[in-house]
């Protein structure tokens, strides 16, 4: 029931964190913030408090985490701050369902993003600028991605 109602708050967040990542090649800080209130909200009706407080710590550690993979040129701000704010929707134990889950997400969506590129479905959004970012991508798509389908798969 928790994945359920986390899926529903979070997915809408999610498809426009996949969108605007394709379309200015940026996530929206209040797009974070919304996701990381949506948890602030509904966590402490779904769960007991110690474990909402548990869920809350992966917030600072994946900030810390995506801060030194965006120094390094890993990643942009924008997917190092929505990872922390996705951080609190993730169980540690489904670490390596995590692992594969965004593995497969970030293939579909590189290999879906690059067919698109190269063929006539560029002509749906001719002015995404994902499309002239060279070897820059929108992250946020498989991260959102990610998020939805492990909630998906909790809740299901």
């Amino acid at each position: 029931m928790t994945a359920l109602v986390l899926l529903v708050v979070a997915a809408p967040v999610c498809f426009y964190v996949a969108f605007s990542d394709l379309r200015s090649m940026r996530i929206p800080n209040w797009t974070v913030v919304m996701l990381f209130v949506l948890f602030a909200i509904f966590g402490p009706v779904l769960m007991p408090l110690p474990e909402y407080g548990w869920q809350l710590l992966h917030m600072p550690i994946l900030l810390i985490l995506g801060m030194v993979v965006n120094a390094v040129g890993l990643a942009g701000a924008g997917d190092a701050k929505f990872l922390a704010a996705a951080g609190p929707y993730l169980w540690v134990a489904d670490l390596q369902v995590l692992i594969v889950i965004f593995a497969a997400s970030l293939s579909a969506a590189y290999l879906s993003h690059r067919l698109a590129k190269y063929t006539a479905l560029r002509a749906l959004a001719p002015h995404w600028q994902s499309w002239s970012a060279g070897r820059k991508f929108p992250m946020g798509l498989p991260l959102a991605g990610t998020l939805v389908i492990y909630l998906a798969l909790g809740a299901f």
